[in-house]
Order: C-alpha cells, then sequence, then structure tokens
C-alpha cells in the first residue's frame, strides 16, 4: 500500500492505513470522565485523533508512543471558520502493529531529494576556502564520516523549523548559502570565517536531539546545555586531539563567538550578541534559513486554506499570521 498523505485528504477522505502513534493525551472531561486524543502521522504529517470518549476507550488500547498502527476512519472538521481544524474520526478500533523500533524513522518526515547534492555543495566550497586554518578546523568534522552521518540525519529542530530526518543538513546548507553570499558583498567581512561559522553553528544539535519513541526530541545534554554550548564544547574537544594548535586562541574566540551569538539575543537562547560583522552576517542569514522555512511551511498547512481561497482563512501558528497562496505563477 503506498503511503498516505495526509496533507492532501479532504473532509470526508477515508483513511485505512499504519500510522505511528507521535502522542497519546489522556484527558477528562469537566464531569470528570476520561477520554484519550491520539496524534498519528507519517512521513507526510500530522492528524489528531477525535476524542476517543470513555465508552470507547478500549479503542485506543495498546496506543503508545512510538508504537505503530493500523488507523481507520474518516476525515472530519473541528472548530467553525478561523479556529476550523481536520481531524481523524476513527471508525474502528486502532490496531497496534507488531512493534520494530526500526520502522518509526519510515513514519518521520524527510527532506525533499537527495543529501548528496547538499554534502557536495558544501565539500565544494570547502575545497575552495583560502584559509587553510579555516579549512582544518572544518576538516576535524566534515572529514569525519561517522560525523557526517550523523549530522545528516539529525533534524533542525524537533518541533520547529526544518524539523525532518536531513533537516539539519538543509538548514546549515541554507545558512552557509546566505552568509557566503552576503559576505562576498559585505565590506570588511571575511567569507571563509562566515563560511566557516555557518557550518560550524548548529553542530551542537547533532548531540541535543535524538530520535525517540514518539518522533525527534532531546537528549539529556540538548535540554540541561543546550545545542548552542554543546557546540562550543565540541569545538574545543576536536581541536584538543590534535598534536598543534591549528589556530590561535584569538582565532578561536571568533568561531566560539559566531556560535554564541547566532541567535542573536540571550532572551532568543544566545549567551552574547553578535560583536563583529561576521557573526552578524552569520545571525541573520540562520535567521532567513529558519523564518523561509517556517513561511513554506505555513504555506502548506490545508487546514489554513480549509475554504479554499488564496488568503489563510486564519493566523498559521508558525509565523503568526495569515499567509497568500498566489494563484499565478512568473512563467
Amino acid at each position: 500500500m503506498a503511503p498516505l498523505n495526509l496533507q492532501e485528504l479532504g473532509v470526508g477522505a477515508r483513511v485505512q492505513h499504519p500510522l505511528l502513534v507521535f502522542d497519546r493525551a489522556e484527558k477528562t472531561t469537566g464531569a470528570g470522565d476520561p477520554f484519550v486524543i491520539l496524534t498519528l502521522g507519517n512521513s507526510s504529517g500530522k492528524l489528531d485523533t477525535a476524542p476517543i470518549w470513555s465508552d470507547k476507550i478500549q479503542w485506543a488500547e495498546g496506543a503508545s508512543a512510538g508504537q505503530i498502527v493500523q488507523a481507520i476512519g474518516h476525515i472530519a472538521l473541528y472548530g467553525k471558520n478561523g479556529t476550523a481544524k481536520r481531524q481523524l474520526q476513527l471508525t474502528a478500533p486502532v490496531r497496534p502493529l507488531p512493534r520494530d523500533q526500526s520502522r518509526v524513522e519510515e513514519f518521520l518526515p524527510k527532506i525533499a531529494g537527495d543529501c548528496t547534492r547538499l554534502w557536495d555543495w558544501i565539500d565544494e566550497r570547502r575545497a575552495r576556502m583560502e584559509s587553510s586554518k579555516l579549512r582544518k578546523v572544518l576538516d576535524l568534522f566534515f572529514d569525519d564520516d561517522d560525523f557526517r552521518l550523523r549530522f545528516e540525519r539529525t533534524p533542525g529542530s524537533t518541533a520547529g523549523h526544518h524539523a525532518k530526518l536531513g533537516g539539519l543538513l538543509l538548514h546549515t546548507f541554507e545558512v552557509a548559502h546566505f552568509a557566503r553570499t552576503a559576505a562576498r558583498t559585505t565590506r570588511g567581512a571575511n567569507p571563509d570565517l562566515v563560511f566557516a561559522g555557518a557550518l560550524l553553528h548548529d553542530i551542537g544539535k547533532v548531540d541535543s536531539y535524538e530520535i525517540g519513541p514518539g518522533g525527534f526530541t532531546y537528549t539529556p545534554c540538548g535540554l540541561i546545555v543546550g545545542h548552542i554550548v554543546l557546540g562550543v564544547l565540541m569545538l574545543e574537544r576536536r581541536l584538543a586531539t590534535l598534536r598543534e594548535k591549528v589556530c590561535t586562541d584569538g582565532q578561536l574566540l571568533d568561531l566560539q563567538h559566531m556560535i554564541l551569538s547566532h541567535h542573536g539575543k540571550p532572551e532568543y537562547g544566545s549567551p552574547v550578541e553578535p560583536a563583529t560583522v561576521e557573526a552578524e552576517i552569520l545571525h541573520w542569514a540562520d535567521e532567513a534559513s529558519a523564518k523561509a522555512n517556517d513561511m513554506s511551511e505555513a504555506l502548506e498547512d490545508p487546514d489554513g486554506f480549509l475554504d479554499g481561497g488564496e488568503v489563510s482563512s486564519k493566523r498559521i501558528w508558525r509565523v503568526g499570521r495569515r499567509v497568500w497562496r498566489r494563484p499565478h505563477d512568473w512563467e
């Protein structure tokens, strides 16, 4: 059976497919009666079930986060006007399928295309760098096959921008592309330094995120240290493995600062604000990649366009505003 594209299902569409349980929410009504809402999905997206009320609560038996189940039902609409959203109205109990953790990745979202094209672009530009010192620093990570495999399986976030297998690689490619282009046209900027900072800025996410029972989640060190500080620690540890110094203390400080400041402000997670032109370029390149991805996904959100209009019928949570699907092209 072909994978179900949840994004394309309209109201009334029938569902009879295996889906991953991303979450199980157990709640009670005002009268104290229990009910369950399951979040089911696959690589195309997620849908909440309509509430499974107390008289049918056994329908959710065995449906815990990380379990693959056979779900039978149809797409229904919940709410009105700007609050309307699709949900899966079950018409039969979910049936847990044989537990196989190796299959979970099949149900997780993935970036489009082959990661090879992204690696080729990154590797080609690494080879062109004029600074041998910066190239050696990058080689510590990006010539390491084990690190590359982990890097390309890591999402850009657990639930926000680029939250897909390969998402970190795609986000890093975008940031490097934006930042390198800006640096080459900005007075006083060092393109090699900006490019290196772009490749290094999110390396800490490799140790911050993992695939849990219900999809992408945080590792313990991702929760209590965070990817920004982890990135600085990873850089220091890799440099410490070398017999000779690749860069001076000041040059290391330059790279550390770019990692630490790339979120721009303390309230957004950066311990410090950008203090160099390269760090400023990196910060806005990171913003451009993240925010453009949010906009792209907002435009793809089927619940925002249930009335068939070109402007979304409600504010899309990813961007906090209504968005426009232009009806024309520029051919």
